[in-house]
């Protein structure tokens, strides 16, 4: 996949993973669509990309507003040549102690707004009969982790759309790739939602400690560019992409080591 002139609109795009992945692409020659909810940010990260740039803000799960906002993208760049869908929220809490309402939320974020996101952009590509959807989901899309049922359950939710999805758009040129990052130093945990729906704060989560957004930007386009259907990122070796290949090896070891990690809370 070659990048240069390439239109390609990143969701979540004002910091972490979405900001490094808008820098990337810029090097590589690509115009750029950033969205997320906060203009201010966005117009940060389209001063460090050298390239044509439109900042596009809004709230991801504005379902109603999402056609409007599809048009006016469409509009002003000519067309969408990569959907990148990468906004998102993740959880910190025991699913004993977690409102339904953050369930839903969770669920709207990460699994529904990139759905219907990508229903209103595909039609242009079939028509082009050219085009590809990245869906950044996570390694807990692929293993079910303590203190994020809701967003494992998102996130397994977009991998397996992802994989029917690209099942059924091959025919018309369009491919699919799903993201599943490991730890990416990014303020994922800071942001996470607790139990009762408040945000968590800044922590001393492992995630803190993950490549750098660049570097998870620069595995990702690598992996694009080959036409990578599904790609891990993270650091070589690290513990929880070993996980992945644990999934297929020896389950029933996975769910061992997925237990001892639950914490143990007296009921």
């Amino acid at each position: 996949m070659d990048f240069t002139g390439k239109t390609i609109w990143i969701t979540g795009a004002s910091s972490g993973i979405g900001a490094g992945l808008a820098t990337a692409f810029a090097r590589a020659g690509a115009r750029l669509v950033l969205s997320g909810r906060r203009a201010e940010a966005l117009a940060e990260v389209a001063g460090r990309c050298q390239s044509d740039t439109m900042i596009l803000p809004f709230e991801a799960t504005d379902l109603a507003g999402l056609p409007a906002i599809v048009a006016e993208a469409e509009a002003k760049t000519g067309g969408i040549d990569i959907l990148v869908n990468n906004a998102g929220i993740s959880q910190r809490s025991l699913a004993l102690d977690t409102d339904f309402d953050v369930y839903r939320t969770i669920m709207d974020v990460d699994f529904f707004a990139p759905l219907r996101l990508t229903q209103l952009v595909m039609p242009a590509m079939v028509k082009r009969g050219t085009g590809a959807i990245v869906n950044n989901a996570s390694v807990a899309g692929k293993v079910g982790s303590p203190l994020r049922t809701a967003y494992c359950a998102a996130k397994h939710a977009m991998v397996g759309w992802s994989d029917a999805l690209r099942a059924e758009t091959a025919q018309y040129g369009i491919t699919v790739h799903v993201v599943t990052p490991g730890f990416v130093a990014t303020s994922i945990a800071a942001n996470a939602l607790k139990g009762d729906g408040s945000v968590n704060g800044p922590n001393d989560d492992p995630v803190n400690a993950g490549i750098s957004i660049d570097e998870a930007a620069t595995q990702i386009l690598d992996a694009l560019a080959t036409d990578t259907p599904e790609i891990p990122v993270g650091r070589a070796g690290a513990a929880e992409l070993q996980l992945l290949d644990l999934m297929r090896s020896n389950p029933r070891q996975l769910f061992e080591v997925m237990a001892s990690m639950a914490p143990k809370v007296p009921r």
